[in-house]
């Protein structure tokens, strides 16, 4: 797993689902595909767009916290990619992208979306059984905000240490 931040709260739960990671491996691919091909300037916005906007809508529904409004996201994230996906089959089609490269995409997009529909599985069995949690924990030490020194490192650098001396309040 690419580490992207140190910083670790509830609210960043996301970046250790295994989807959302894969996501952005997804991202990344489209983007050195599209970056240097021959395709239209506004083409590639909207392909990178909608490749992005899976880990994003992910992220975002996962912070929302509510089981309804993060199966929405999930189920947004899940139309994103296969905009993706679409435009990637007209590219391929139309000789903008190899054989090859459409072949790299599809793998990764396969993932992707069985990993994804796997999740929205588990919340809508978890949204009828009644196990979804839609509140964080009420101990506000979990969530303490720490100021930063100059290099960004936080007091005793450990995310998952409580430091009762340092905290912003």
């Amino acid at each position: 797993m690419a580490e992207y931040t140190k910083r670790r709260n509830v609210n960043r739960g996301y970046m250790k689902l295994d989807v959302w990671q894969k996501g952005i491996e997804l991202y990344k691919l489209v983007w050195h595909m599209v970056s240097d091909a021959k395709i239209d300037y506004k083409l590639r916005g909207q392909i990178s767009d909608a490749t992005q906007s899976v880990s994003a809508n992910i992220a975002e529904g996962y912070s929302r916290r509510s089981i309804k409004e993060y199966l929405q996201h999930l189920y947004i994230a899940l139309g994103s990619l296969s905009e993706s996906l679409s435009r990637m089959i007209a590219f391929y089609a139309a000789g903008q992208i190899t054989p090859e490269q459409f072949e790299q995409f599809d793998a990764l997009y396969y993932e992707v979306e069985n990993k994804l529909w796997n999740l929205v599985r588990s919340l809508e069995e978890k949204k009828l059984d009644g196990t979804w949690i839609d509140h964080v924990s009420e101990d506000t030490a979990d969530y303490t905000i720490y100021q930063s020194d100059s290099q960004g490192k936080q007091p005793d650098d450990n995310p998952n240490k409580h430091n009762k001396d340092s905290p912003i309040q």
